[in-house]
């Protein structure tokens, strides 16, 4: 089993982000729970010079928040890097189950948006360039659960659903300008 994209998925993706035009050029990094986002992302970021990352993780709120999160992205990151200015976010603090403090999001050339839900409805069309990552279920399990362990494994099941709901209304995957096997 392979942890995470190859060279040439990285490379293909970092090429198509550079020939963007728009600047800041967005590239969203969407798929399910454990299909690799994160790790293609820092592996894209490294590719590109002028690239900055935003991670859902810290957008999400909370555990039964996926279908509210393309839209909090939208307001408070993607519309205002659109325009030019300043974008920032509250950081959604899992321990507390509440936001935390504003997150300024660094201006870039291209900023990398991960995590499901990213090229989603509202979100979907400050995307310059939308990837879906794909991988099958039992490696994706294994690699969310390896990764947060058990302060996830008792929402696993709950954030599936979410993500099979919010997906499939949307069709998200249909949506993406690249489909790319993480595995």
């Amino acid at each position: 089993m392979s942890d995470g994209p190859s060279a040439e998925q990285v490379d293909l993706v970092a090429g198509r982000a550079r020939a963007i035009r728009t600047r800041p050029a967005i590239v969203a990094i969407d798929g399910r729970s454990g299909s690799g986002k994160t790790t293609f992302a820092a592996a894209l970021a490294a590719r590109l010079p002028d690239a900055g990352v935003v991670h859902l993780d810290h957008i999400y709120p909370g555990w039964d928040g996926l279908a509210a999160t393309p839209a909090l992205l939208a307001a408070q990151v993607l519309a205002p890097l659109r325009r030019h200015e300043p974008a920032a976010f509250r950081q959604f603090d899992w321990e507390h189950d509440e936001f935390g403090p504003l997150v300024a999001v660094s201006p870039a050339a291209v900023v990398i948006v991960e995590g499901a839900g990213s090229s989603v409805g509202l979100a979907r069309p400050y995307a310059d360039l939308r990837v879906w990552l794909d991988a099958d279920d039992a490696t994706r399990k294994h690699r969310a659960l390896a990764r947060d362990g058990d302060a996830y494994r008792p929402h696993w099941q709950r954030w599936a659903l979410q993500e099979e709901q919010v997906f499939g209304a949307d069709r998200t995957r249909e949506h993406a300008d690249l489909i790319l096997r993480t595995q």
